[in-house]
């Protein structure tokens, strides 16, 4: 890597970290119809993450929050409850992406569009430059930069490589203006990276986001890669996923190595009034000591556990029911957003 892209680093997610950020669900979101269902898997990944470190949760009803994870007997002894106006709660995608700048932590603060433009998120745009201001980050600095990027959409291993979607990035929703290359160049800049794997293929049924990789295949230690497979030939998502395995395959790690790749089941098909949802085992966590992984009540769930702990065999994984969750076709990692350490210590 040069000089320059020494300045900033992007950590990989599996680096140590001080909390992880969420979006409490509330009734003017989309989550209103089933409000009940989906603040239980919002219970549950607060009780699991802050076993292992901060929970930061924005929410426009700070108080009533409050009482309610009293009520639950969470020890908010590592919960952090900041009073900030949502659309929504994929925090994921309009939190902050925090690099290392030296020995300083700084947060970068993209633009988020709602995807595009396919929603509303003129509130949700705001969190990260609403948390900067509450003080919640002591000396971490902010900056902001006019570029539409979703966490959702890169996955790096903090040492010079990036995992992305041409579906995504290059899409003309986001920044029609500039090209793949000076995508690269700008990417380069702010997180440190220079070797880029873009994959072609691949892309669920009933995601919104123009297929995030975080939906689709994720880097791991080791040079691994963790990825969807779908086997099933009657599928849909047969043929992109086969040209998106033989994609992985080709690629190789920026010390010139094939990645150990790891291929996740593909549980049954989940359908909502007829839509189909977009279940997968690629949107799990990586926190301290911990992978939080999302579960559907399927068959499939157990070997999803099991192979993402080949991945992870230190830490200890953890499965979350996250059926409410894709009923609005996201899932547990696209709720949460990892702060790395230095953030707030």
């Amino acid at each position: 890597m040069t000089e320059q892209t020494h300045q900033n680093r992007l950590p990989a997610e599996w680096e140590p970290q001080d909390a992880v950020l969420i979006a409490w669900p509330h009734q003017h979101t989309d989550w209103a119809p089933l409000l009940a269902e989906v603040e239980d898997v919002y219970l549950a990944l607060t009780r699991e993450i802050s076993r292992f470190e901060t929970v930061i949760i924005v929410t426009p009803q700070a108080a009533a929050l409050k009482n309610r994870l009293l009520n639950e007997n969470l020890n908010l002894s590592r919960v952090r409850i900041i009073e900030i106006a949502t659309n929504d709660t994929w925090a994921r995608d309009f939190g902050p992406l925090t690099v290392y700048r030296g020995t300083h932590t700084r947060l970068l603060n993209f633009v988020f569009n709602g995807w595009g433009g396919k929603f509303s998120a003129e509130l949700d745009n705001l969190v990260t430059t609403k948390l900067h201001a509450s003080g919640i980050f002591k000396k971490t600095s902010r900056q902001d930069i006019d570029l539409v990027l979703e966490g959702g959409s890169i996955e790096v291993d903090g040492c010079g490589s990036l995992l992305t979607t041409s579906q995504c990035l290059l899409n003309p929703n986001r920044n029609p203006h500039l090209s793949r290359q000076q995508l690269e160049e700008l990417l380069s800049e702010h997180f440190g990276v220079d070797h880029f794997l873009w994959l072609d293929h691949g892309d669920l049924v009933g995601d919104d986001t123009d297929a995030h990789i975080d939906t689709l295949a994720r880097l791991c230690p080791q040079d691994t890669i963790l990825y969807v497979s779908c086997p099933d030939r009657s599928d849909e998502h047969f043929h992109p996923l086969q040209q998106m395995e033989e994609q992985l395959r080709s690629f190789v790690s920026r010390a010139g190595q094939p990645f150990r790749l790891l291929p996740l089941p593909w549980p049954r098909a989940c359908f909502e009034e007829g839509r189909r949802l977009p279940a997968t085992y690629a949107n799990f966590l990586v926190i301290n000591q911990a992978v939080l992984v999302p579960t559907y009540s399927d068959p499939a769930d157990a070997i999803a556990l099991q192979t993402i702990a080949q991945a992870f065999p230190q830490r200890e994984i953890i499965a979350i029911d996250c059926r409410p969750l894709i009923r609005q076709h996201g899932s547990l990692h696209c709720v949460t957003m990892q702060l790395p350490q230095g953030v707030l210590t």
